[in-house]
């Protein structure tokens, strides 16, 4: 059985598992979430396929029937289709976490309310302030949520801190120095103003835009 063969079957495999433990009203859902699993892989893998032959391929073989191509011609088909899969240039890591964060950038941008600062930080005002702001050397003390683009929360904290400027990231040190105390901003920062094409171990990966919520309660030059 070639490989491509193998892929796409352990998807059934897999999820097959669980059907023993299904309820029997639940076949249907059952069945679907597998049609749905493997489409959205097939749609990937091979996006020109013809829907009815590989519905009609999947029905005879699941039933038992006589196939319409033998098998030999099956195995050829698919390890010429792997050849090809092959030779085609695979698209870096890099690039499709960078479109992502375009797209998500882009998004955040078109929302009501949200302005632009320096470096492509997006800015919503969330409550407004009057005190003082923080000078480029300054510290500030800041309760504050951060989020990845999903919405997971990736940090926060619960009491007010304390922060140098010069000890964070440099979307901080830019949007802050413009916060007056009392103010809460929302503040979608790019990867480039965070943690860049680093990341941050296992909890930030490459070219992450980051979201957070940032209320000043205190600030020093």
């Amino acid at each position: 059985m070639s490989r491509y063969l193998f892929l796409s079957l352990c998807v059934f495999f897999s999820v097959a598992q669980a059907a023993e433990k299904t309820k029997e009203n639940d076949t249907h859902d059952l069945s679907y979430s597998l049609g749905a699993s493997l489409g959205e892989r097939l749609r990937q893998e091979v996006p020109d396929l013809q829907l009815q032959a590989l519905i009609q391929g999947l029905q005879q073989a699941y039933q038992g029937k006589p196939l319409a191509l033998k098998d030999e011609q099956i195995e050829q088909i698919l390890t010429e289709h792997e050849a090809r899969v092959a030779l085609q240039p695979s698209t870096p890591q890099s690039e499709i976490a960078l479109e992502k964060e375009q797209a998500f950038l882009a998004e955040e941008k078109a929302r009501q309310g949200v302005r632009e600062l320096a470096d492509g930080i997006l800015l919503t005002e969330l409550a407004p302030g009057t005190g003082a702001k923080a000078g480029p050397n300054g510290k500030v003390q800041v309760l504050y949520i951060g989020r990845l683009p999903d919405g997971t929360v990736f940090d926060q904290n619960s009491q007010p801190q304390w922060f140098s400027l010069d000890s964070v990231i440099s979307g901080w040190r830019s949007a802050l120095q413009q916060m007056p105390v009392g103010a809460k901003w929302r503040l979608v920062i790019p990867s480039a103003e965070a943690y860049g094409a680093e990341g941050a171990g296992d909890l930030i990966a490459p070219f992450t835009p980051l979201v957070f919520e940032v209320e000043l309660r205190g600030a020093t030059s």
